[in-house]
């Protein structure tokens, strides 16, 4: 069976290698948050008269991805087949260990058997974070405690925080590990429910308790105010503490003053952007992990691609190898261009990106001006294109947090970590939002080739 991918022909081979490649690019489209609840757990089963089968571990996941994110997953089918398919979402029952190896055996923490210490790639950029995060597993509760890695997305500190839990658990230790949205979920049940009693007991006596994306929980009352009466008691009893979060707590205005002294009295290591050789590291280390031979210039093709995000830098190398099995060829700086630049049949032209090109596009698109999109205009439309802006100034070019505020107005870092994180969760899920944001990039592209 033969399909039309770009300019070559493809041989079907299997659903597993297709939905691989969807998969690639659906890291891509959709926020960390979003990719690893509804995505990270699914399968390709079945492709056979246009019915493409996706497994998935439950009837909720299920339900999700046919009512949010079914459009966008038939769209990217469709890109990479160019024929129509019937999308069908099959439950699949998972036992110990899912279909993307995350460990879910029931007196473990849920830790992604592929986040370790041995998988983790040390650079000049997060040197630091590493050495804390090995030194509290050999010291819990003694070291730096607690320990706050702090980085923009997709820069893998929630690798290194399951890394942390990974060796912990191995070390014997009863850890517990929840994102900064799972927490709060489970406080607000255990306020409905009249269990707050069980939920202390829980988080309380752990011997290692790792928070994951901390930031979600600031601003939040009660919850706030409860995890620091935990984070409190467990600093009192010894007990190692690990979070995570997108910026520094002096970058948190929302934040309670008695968290930010807790976290402030502990350790806070930062982790940038991966240079050159950190990127080179990190693809020959994840084409290695595939099984996937991928000679030297090709993975410095790709390297410099991608500069400022791992998570990006991994979709792309998943793209790659996706579409040379897609098309049966060998891997080669031209095939991974080609797969770069075609992906779904549509070759991108290159864009010179400045923030103020962009913030322009964004008005064009949404109809107002950019001084409104800058100022204080607080109706509807106003604020969806000014966290729109946030969202293109941090995705297209990595500005950080503080910067973005800048460009918008001098916003504080929390408002742009609040929109970035709106708008990732909503594009899944929203036509319009999805038109806007190709109709900003058609103006960029537009805007480019008139220079």
């Amino acid at each position: 069976m033969l399909f039309i991918y770009g300019d070559h022909p493809l041989e079907y081979k299997s659903a597993r290698d297709i939905w691989c490649a969807a998969l690639g690019e659906l890291q891509i489209q959709v926020s960390k948050s979003n990719y690893k609840t509804w995505l990270e757990k699914t399968a390709g089963l079945s492709y056979e008269d246009n019915r493409f089968v996706v497994a998935v571990p439950n009837t909720f996941i299920a339900e999700y991805l046919d009512k949010n994110q079914r459009s966008l997953i038939e769209k990217t089918l469709i890109g990479l087949l160019h024929q129509d398919i019937e999308l069908i979402f099959r439950i699949e029952g998972l036992c110990q260990t899912d279909m993307q190896g995350v460990n879910r055996q029931p007196d473990s923490p849920a830790l992604n058997s592929n986040y370790t210490f041995d998988s983790f790639i040390v650079g000049a950029n997060n040197q630091l974070a590493f050495s804390a995060a090995r030194e509290i597993t050999e010291r819990p509760g003694l070291s730096y405690n607690p320990l706050l890695i702090c980085g923009g997305p997709g820069l893998g500190k929630t690798h290194l925080l399951q890394a942390i839990g990974h060796q912990a658990v191995n070390n014997h230790l009863r850890v517990l590990y929840a994102s900064g949205e799972q927490y709060t979920n489970e406080f607000v049940r255990a306020l409905k429910d009249n269990r707050t009693e069980d939920f202390r007991s829980k988080y309380r006596s752990a011997e290692m308790l790792l928070i994951d994306d901390i930031d979600f929980i600031t601003g939040k009352g009660q919850t706030e105010e409860s995890l620091f009466h935990t984070l409190n008691e467990l600093q009192n009893a010894n007990r190692q503490i690990a979070v995570t979060s997108d910026c520094s707590p002096k970058s948190m205005p929302k934040m309670g003053e008695k968290l930010r002294s807790r976290l402030d009295g502990g350790l806070i290591a930062d982790i940038q952007a991966p240079d050159m050789d950190t990127r080179v590291h990190i693809l020959e280390a994840k084409a290695k992990q595939k099984g996937v031979e991928i000679s030297s210039d090709t993975i410095e093709l790709i390297a410099q691609r991608i500069k400022q995000n791992i998570r990006e830098l991994e979709g792309s190398l998943n793209r790659v190898i996706a579409y040379a099995r897609l098309i049966r060829d060998a891997i080669t700086p031209q095939l991974a261009a080609q797969a770069l630049d075609d992906i779904g049949g549509k070759k991108e032209k290159p864009v010179v990106l400045c923030p103020q090109l962009l913030i322009e596009a964004v008005a064009d698109s949404f109809q107002i001006s950019p001084v409104d999109l800058k100022g204080t205009k607080r109706d509807k439309e106003t604020a969806v294109a000014r966290q729109m802006a946030m969202y293109v100034l941090r995705h297209k070019l990595n500005c950080s947090l503080s910067q973005i505020g800048q460009e918008l107005g001098g916003r504080n870092p929390s408002t742009v970590t609040h929109a970035c994180r709106k708008i990732g969760d909503d594009l899944a899920s929203s036509p319009y939002l999805q038109e806007r944001l190709s109709d900003i990039q058609q103006r960029l592209e537009n805007s480019n080739g008139d220079e």
